[in-house]
């Protein structure tokens, strides 16, 4: 069994007991959290398909690591011939969850 759900403004597939890297949630290590915008759920070959989400669907999951940073990313801005230079850096910040339960 695994569902599609979206949180943050990205798109998951998660099945019981994985671990995913989403966005920042704002909660504390060891408290659950259940995403409820549930886009789609194959439960043994029977896929159920929201419009937008599927009714009464959720995915419950357990805050493993609150806060943690990613590699860093260089932008990098430049003109040609005009003495333009420009380098920044951004890590972005995101949780660690791992998927306890998917209920349809």
């Amino acid at each position: 069994m695994y569902a599609v759900f979206e949180t943050g403004g990205k798109q998951y597939r998660a099945s019981a007991g994985d671990l995913l890297k989403v966005e920042l949630l704002g909660s504390d290590n060891g408290t659950t959290v259940t995403f409820d915008r549930v886009l789609l759920v194959n439960n043994d070959g029977k896929v159920t398909i929201g419009a937008p989400t599927v009714e009464n669907a959720t995915v419950t999951a357990e805050v493993v690591e609150a806060e943690r940073k990613d590699k860093k990313v260089i932008i990098f801005k430049m003109k040609r011939r005009k003495g333009y230079r420009n380098k920044n850096g951004h890590r972005q910040r995101h949780s660690i969850v791992k998927i306890t339960d998917i209920k349809v």
